[in-house]
């Protein structure tokens, strides 16, 4: 720990609020606890949550920092008891309860993974979040497989772009939704299969054309509201529908009867609450299925654009506007 100083520049706003909130400060550096490292950061990631968190709307997890920021890429700097010792000094990213928006963060061992030659960090620090997210819930809780075809809302953000990455990989027809024809033709420029414009085309008329009737395995869902029985139209029959967000309403009235005829399935889930020993089992399951690609650099994250940590303000103003494509990143 010699090198490590003792204070850090930070963001760590001290009531909610717009951007403007979001100043650097100092605080102390954290200490890694058992099972965890502390790491320098070079790049943190910036996803909606943390917008929703300097709003007052997302309380960070008991034991959490109340520094936002859910994913991180750096070099590890010093261990936490029981970690072992070949970690100190290697690159990693990690999904973080919080704490990235600092020069320095402490992360569960468990949770990095190893940055590789193909990535540079701020690359590495735009993947976990998105990457754990798109993986848990369109690959293990809605079953997506090889030759599946999935309807994906958000094309252009960064969890849209996740999903089209890992369809392309896994060999997924992935059908997407976004808000212009100039990101439509973005997300079909990355990979999206077919992109739906939603203001100017009604997307389950769409869908249906597409898939000639039949509907879509599955939907990865961040909208909510009057979107679900929507999405619901859009299922073939033993469809998965989950949802990760809820940016267009928390509540919605479904036909049940509809599930029932057609055997489908409605389940979701939250990333940032789930324990240490699911995250770590995730990890460990990325490390083997997917991070075989990102080493080959078949696998990077789109990167829409990246701002100094003191700029974390504009870095908010930018996500707000929603005129970005892929992920929004500060560099320490």
């Amino acid at each position: 720990m010699t090198d490590v100083p003792e204070t850090m520049q930070a963001i760590d706003p001290e009531a909610a609020g717009g951007p403007e909130v979001l100043v650097p400060v100092t605080r102390p550096v954290p200490r890694p606890a058992p099972g965890e490292v502390l790491v320098r950061v070079e790049a943190a990631g910036v996803n909606r949550p943390d917008v929703l968190q300097r709003k007052g709307g997302y309380p960070p997890p008991p034991g959490a920092p109340s520094i936002p920021g859910l994913e991180i890429a750096g070099y590890v700097v010093a261990l936490g008891e029981g970690v072992g010792a070949e970690m100190l000094g290697q690159p990693v990213c990690a999904l973080v309860a919080g704490g990235g928006y600092a020069e320095y963060a402490v992360a569960p061992a468990g949770q990095c993974l190893p940055v590789p030659d193909a990535l540079t960090m701020t690359e590495a620090a735009a993947l976990p979040e998105t990457l754990f997210t798109v993986w848990t819930n369109l690959f293990e809780r809605a079953f997506a497989v090889e030759a599946d075809t999935v309807l994906v809302h958000g094309g252009t953000s960064g969890i849209g772009t996740m999903a089209i990455a890992l369809c392309n990989i896994f060999g997924i027809t992935i059908i997407v939704t976004a808000g212009s024809d100039e990101k439509c033709a973005a997300a079909r420029a990355l990979g999206a299969d077919h992109a739906i414009n939603y203001k100017t085309q009604d997307f389950v008329a769409e869908v249906k054309t597409i898939t000639e009737g039949r509907g879509v395995a599955a939907v990865l869902d961040m909208v909510g509201g009057d979107y679900v029985p929507r999405n619901l139209q859009c299922l073939a029959e033993d469809g998965r529908h989950v949802s990760i967000a809820v940016q267009g309403g928390a509540t919605t009235t479904i036909p049940i009867f509809e599930i029932m005829r057609r055997r489908l399935t409605l389940t979701g889930s939250t990333l940032r609450g789930r324990d240490t020993a699911f995250k770590a089992l995730v990890a460990d399951e990325l490390s083997r299925t997917v991070w075989p690609h990102v080493e080959a650099g078949r696998l990077k994250p789109v990167i829409d654009r990246s701002f100094a940590l003191a700029d974390a303000a504009d870095a908010h103003r930018r996500m707000e506007a929603g005129d970005h494509v892929g992920k929004i990143v500060l560099t320490i």
